[in-house]
């Protein structure tokens, strides 16, 4: 008997925690569709700007980014962040023009609620994480940034701010992108804490997230995020269910 309620116990214990482990939306969100992060210069609702800046006006029509912000994350050291691209010189132009049309994607889109995780960070609750990018964005902004110089291979964290700005470690050498990132997964994924994770699909694929495109077509991202997000809604329901169902099963024959 001693036997069969240790059994019992331990038996209640897996259904718990498998309980507990169910998969969820990130964040507990159920709104994964049209959605902006709440993030330091994020709307809290995305929505029309027609004067979006430059490289940010794909997002025009829907966008979590204010004219302000895009026009202010086009400059070499904007106040946003008061990050600087130049840190170990003069970064080349096509280069620069990845960073920012990454940074437009980050700050004005409204289609990345399936991979938004919350973060206890000082400058926003909210991030993204493993967005699925399309191989095509992540080859040509590693081709185009090889030859560029930087010291870091994460740019989240580790930079000295006493003047202000961004300046490299003590002891952290320039040397070109391609000697801190070897390959381009290397660069998309471990420059920004792995918020994007190289996909193998293709741009027009329906699977992959795309920072270049061109608006006149509409915005693909759309389609993207609401497969993912209906992926993840079917997934969440069962993940756990037929575990669930045995445990149950076996606890009831115990108890017989």
């Amino acid at each position: 008997m001693a036997w069969q309620m240790t059994q019992l116990l331990l038996l209640l214990a897996l259904v718990v925690s498998a309980w507990g482990a169910r998969p969820r939306n990130p964040q507990g969100r159920t709104d994964l569709l049209n959605v902006c992060m709440d993030a330091k210069h994020h709307k809290t609702k995305p929505g029309p700007e027609d004067k979006l800046h430059d490289q940010c006006s794909p997002w025009r029509k829907n966008a979590c980014c204010s004219v302000n912000t895009s026009q202010e994350l086009h400059k070499d050291t904007s106040r946003l962040y008061n990050f600087n691209w130049d840190h170990c010189g003069k970064m080349e132009l096509d280069c620069k023009r990845h960073f920012i049309q990454d940074t437009c994607f980050y700050e004005c889109s409204p289609n990345l609620g399936p991979w938004i995780q919350q973060v206890d960070q000082s400058w926003r609750k909210e991030r993204i994480l493993n967005v699925p990018l399309c191989k095509e964005d992540c080859q040509r902004w590693w081709e185009d940034c090889r030859t560029s110089y930087t010291c870091k291979t994460n740019w989240h964290k580790g930079w000295n701010w006493s003047s202000g700005i961004n300046e490299c470690p003590v002891k952290a050498a320039c040397h070109t992108f391609e000697f801190y990132f070897p390959t381009p997964a290397d660069l998309c994924e471990g420059l920004w804490s792995h918020s994007y994770k190289v996909s193998n699909y293709s741009q027009g694929s329906g699977r992959c997230i795309q920072m270049w495109f061109d608006p006149a077509h509409g915005n693909p991202n759309e389609e993207v995020a609401r497969f993912y997000a209906e992926a993840m809604s079917r997934a969440g329901p069962h993940a756990t269910g037929p575990l669930l169902l045995s445990l149950v099963l076996t606890l009831l024959w115990l108890l017989g």
